[in-house]
């Protein structure tokens, strides 16, 4: 297949272009002038520069394509004016969206987030997980960057319901190689193994390798419904923080912190960073919306791609040693000792 990837310099893009490549596919990335290549190193493709708004760029990409990946997105959770965050996450997914229909794609795949998808219930002391039914409010949108999915995928909804080919993976929390910038997941591996990690909130995640998400974008496109969503985790990556530092701990001989932040002290300090950061107009340590957004355990069931799709089910462990040495190979880490483990694959 000929296939139209954004985003592909990307954490999640970028392991989709190597998946694409090795299964044979034919690629076509748009990349904005300037961009971070060290994630494509090693594989063939053609660039087609140009941004989510540029029309003729889009044209000349999707020409001849048979599917499309929409990744890209402008992921902060803090910035001076959000009016760009959501021209690029909302009208820039309705143009790739429409102009991938114009060009015929058999199948276009749209990459959303769980943070469109209803928070996890409470059943006495534990959560259910969540699905791909559990509906998601506005109210539930807690910060910019969740709105302007949230919309996103909206428009996503709307036009498979119009007649184009879309199906919508809601990828939960990928770690592993090619991690360039790093992603938030990623900088919690990476300043654990430098030691500028001393304590944690109390939050949770799915953890999932992000070779999997990959893989679970290829079989979207290739058996998944039009119309629907999949949320490609882990059945057993429903991790808290703590779990997942004491998993590092046992990869790389570190400790693990063994202080919890309790939510108001962070929220506090969030705060005041904020406030500082409308001063001097750099990001904040601390946003806010990432403190609101830990204050919930984020576990999901990807029972659906499990079944569905055929999603890879590659332990979360793996996937963190796998980010481990990763970082460790590639100049992130400072005098980092890894220690060798026999993981199942």
């Amino acid at each position: 297949m000929k296939c139209f990837v954004t985003g592909a310099s990307g954490f999640v893009g970028a392991n989709l272009a190597h998946e694409l490549a090795a299964q044979g596919h034919a690629l076509r990335l748009l990349l904005r002038p300037g961009a971070d290549l060290r994630g494509l190193e090693r594989i063939a493709y053609e660039r087609i520069e140009g941004g989510l708004h540029d029309r003729a760029a889009l044209e000349q990409g999707l020409r001849g394509c048979d599917w499309c990946f929409h990744v890209a997105a402008c992921y902060a959770l803090w910035l001076p004016d959000y009016r760009p965050l959501f021209a690029a996450n909302v009208e820039g997914t309705r143009n790739v969206l429409e102009a991938a229909g114009r060009a015929g794609c058999s199948r276009i795949v749209y990459t959303s987030t769980v943070g469109c998808i209803g928070l996890p219930r409470a059943v006495g002391s534990s959560l259910t997980p969540s699905d791909e039914t559990a509906q998601a409010t506005r109210a539930q949108m807690a910060n910019p960057y969740k709105q302007s999915k949230w919309e996103a995928e909206a428009v996503a909804r709307d036009l498979a319901a119009q007649g184009l080919p879309i199906v919508i993976v809601n990828p939960t929390a990928p770690v592993g190689p090619r991690d360039v910038k790093p992603t938030p997941t990623g900088k919690v591996i990476v300043d654990f193994l430098n030691g500028r990690m001393p304590a944690y909130v109390d939050t949770g995640l799915n953890w999932v390798h992000v070779r999997d998400v990959a893989r679970g974008h290829v079989l979207a496109a290739e058996k998944g419904r039009i119309g629907e969503r999949y949320i490609l985790g882990h059945a057993e990556g429903n991790w808290t923080m703590k779990q997942a530092l004491d998993t590092l701990a046992e990869i790389t001989g570190r400790p693990a912190p063994r202080w919890r932040i309790p939510y108001g002290l962070a929220a506090a300090f969030a705060h005041l960073d904020e406030l500082k950061s409308r001063v001097t107009g750099k990001p904040p340590r601390a946003p806010l919306a990432g403190v609101r957004m830990a204050r919930y355990k984020m576990f999901f069931n990807p029972a659906k791609a499990v079944r569905e799709l055929g999603m890879p089910q590659t332990p979360p462990s793996q996937a963190l040693s796998d980010a481990v040495q990763w970082f460790e190979q590639n100049g992130y880490v400072n005098a980092v000792r890894v220690r060798s483990l026999k993981l199942a694959v």
